[in-house]
């Protein structure tokens, strides 16, 4: 199969395969906390080992830089979806606690693998001056597709009655077709810099790799105990969880490349503040809300301040050397998923003492991200990485 010549360029493929990973992961999410609990018998303590099962794969991203060795980063994404599709295909055939965590590390590998691999050829593709709103279109079509996944959930949960088995096999086998018509149907791009294929690691990059730690730990606390509040405390069947993410996913749409536009006009600096002070705000929401409404609305904000994480991606590509971008993206991976693969265990048994201390702990780790955004540069580039560099200069240190 060949697309039109106009559109065999790297940002329609870029926004194909970002369309195919949300048809897996959407269907695989909105079904999970009611899956585990309904067919598997899931506690917290249950649910926090799966999702510290399924983060292994993002700390193990830095391999991505020695798979590159023997293939390409592009043919590495078609793999890494293919991995995705069939991991969620397969997770309603097998309804216990261990079969949820094989299917979920199989699922885990593609979608970590191919996220990683798609930051490096996004950043390597895309023109700094395009990339926030390019990125937030990215954003948009992933949004998009999850709403037509969320729907057919809907309606096939809520009017047909299918079973789950049947509609995480819908959700796998689409990103399968997507991944297999992106390989066949586009040229293999060559990459604008040559990539470093060994593991970089510099100081300059410090700050950076703050934030995207913070990032992955604030992050967990919300993907693995905010919709699992909205079913054990609220009741929120499958049908009402998957309404839930349609509205996110239509506010998303529209938002997510405003939100891209924005942050080039602000700049990263005046973005993240915005973000990290907004958090603090909700997770400390979470912690004492009882209104089952309220917490749906806290649910729908929280999900929109995702897109701003843009700004981290956006501020990495200004300041760093071109040919360290694909390395770097498997590091800062490992580095979002170090806390990502303790937390939700150890935040699981604490759900089982005090659920309002997890979401404090996340409101803690939104404060010290706000503390580390305001040390980001209002221009940042290399040899400007930090707010600190500037200050050095002030004081005629070298």
């Amino acid at each position: 199969m060949r697309v039109p010549e106009k559109w065999r360029r790297p940002e329609v493929l870029l926004l194909v395969m970002a369309g195919a990973v949300p048809l897996s992961f959407a269907t695989w999410m909105a079904l999970l906390n009611n899956f585990a609990v309904e067919r598997a018998a899931f506690t917290g303590w249950e649910m926090g080992v799966l999702q510290s099962l399924r983060e292994v794969p993002g700390f193990l991203a830095f391999a991505v830089v020695f798979v590159i060795l023997i293939m390409r980063e592009q043919t590495l994404a078609f793999w890494s979806l293919l991995l995705l599709g069939l991991g969620t295909a397969l997770t309603g055939v097998f309804p216990s606690v261990i079969g949820l965590y094989v299917t979920t590390v199989v699922m885990s590998i593609g979608y970590h693998y191919y996220e990683t691999v798609q930051t490096s050829l996004a950043l390597q593709w895309i023109p700094r001056q395009r990339a926030p709103e390019l990125l937030g279109k990215i954003i948009a079509v992933g949004s998009f597709t999850s709403l037509a996944a969320y729907a057919i959930i809907f309606l096939g949960l809520k009017l047909a009655g299918l079973d789950y088995a049947w509609v995480y096999a819908a959700g796998g086998g689409v990103t399968v077709v997507l991944a297999l018509i992106a390989w066949f149907a586009f040229p293999k791009f060559p990459p604008v810099v040559a990539q470093r294929k060994h593991l970089v690691l510099r100081k300059r990059y410090w700050l950076f790799y703050g934030l995207t730690f913070l990032s992955g730990a604030r992050r967990q606390i919300f993907i693995v105990f905010a919709g699992f509040l909205m079913v054990e405390k609220f009741g929120y069947s499958a049908a009402a969880v998957t309404l839930l993410y349609l509205v996110n996913c239509g506010a998303n749409i529209w938002l997510a490349p405003k939100i891209g536009r924005l942050i080039a006009r602000w700049g990263e600096r005046r973005a993240l503040t915005f973000e990290y002070a907004g958090l603090v705000v909700l997770f400390t929401a979470y912690a004492f809300v009882e209104n089952a409404t309220v917490a749906a609305a806290l649910y729908v904000i929280d999900h929109l301040f995702f897109a701003m994480a843009i700004a981290i991606k956006t501020y990495f590509q200004k300041i760093a050397d071109p040919a360290d971008i694909a390395s770097t993206a498997g590091v800062s991976f490992t580095i979002n998923h170090i806390a990502a693969v303790i937390l939700p265990a150890v935040m699981g048994v604490v759900w089982l003492v005090s659920p309002p201390t997890v979401f404090l702990s996340g409101a803690a780790f939104a404060a010290a991200s706000l503390l580390l955004s305001r040390l980001v540069p209002s221009n940042p580039e290399p040899g400007n990485e930090t707010q600190l560099n500037l200050r050095a200069l002030a004081l005629g240190r070298p």
